[in-house]
């Protein structure tokens, strides 16, 4: 089955991430890796799953092998509820993010994931393939994230929702 609406909402959140995103770039839980390939500086794109173009699959996202400050801007698009030990992440985001870069997130909340993840299911290769694995949850709350970030030490330059309000971006910036 083709997943036309899934490419199109893919495409809205590489469309609203993109113009936020500067120097060297680390996309955690790329997917497809289309937010890299549609970056025109350097990027790389890494996940704990191969969906057929992931620059660097990796065991345990909270491990990377990349040298302390090494980019400027991390991204964590649609996949941060996907990640059990995100807590763990974003310590090691904030350990490989260069002083003053920035990570950015996207998140809808989980009333909302969990309808969309159900109405979804049948054409949902994440689902298909791979469904969820234990710590995974369905979305994460504004303050959930908030939290997340705080923990570790990141502060929130900016925010605003986008997909008639259903999605959320929340960029911060290494303390």
């Amino acid at each position: 089955m083709r997943d036309a609406l899934g490419k199109f909402l893919l495409n809205w959140r590489i469309k609203t991430v993109l113009p936020h995103i500067y120097g060297r770039l680390l996309d955690i839980g790329c997917g497809t890796n289309e937010l890299v390939r549609s970056y025109m500086g350097e990027g790389i794109g890494v996940d704990v799953y191969q969906w057929g173009d992931a620059d660097l699959v990796v065991n345990n996202s909270a491990k990377l092998p990349f040298e302390d400050e090494t980019y400027d801007t991390i991204t964590i698009i649609a996949s941060l509820n996907h990640i059990p030990n995100r807590s763990e992440v974003l310590v090691e985001a904030h350990r490989i993010l260069r002083q003053k870069g920035r990570i950015i997130i996207t998140m809808i909340p989980p009333e909302i994931s969990r309808v969309w993840h159900f109405l979804r299911r049948p054409w949902d290769v994440d689902q298909r393939e791979r469904g969820m694995k234990h710590g995974e949850v369905f979305g994460l709350t504004r303050r959930e994230v908030h939290y997340l970030l705080s923990e570790a030490v990141f502060d929130i330059l900016f925010e605003r929702t986008f997909m008639l309000g259903i999605n959320r971006i929340t960029v911060a910036r290494k303390r």
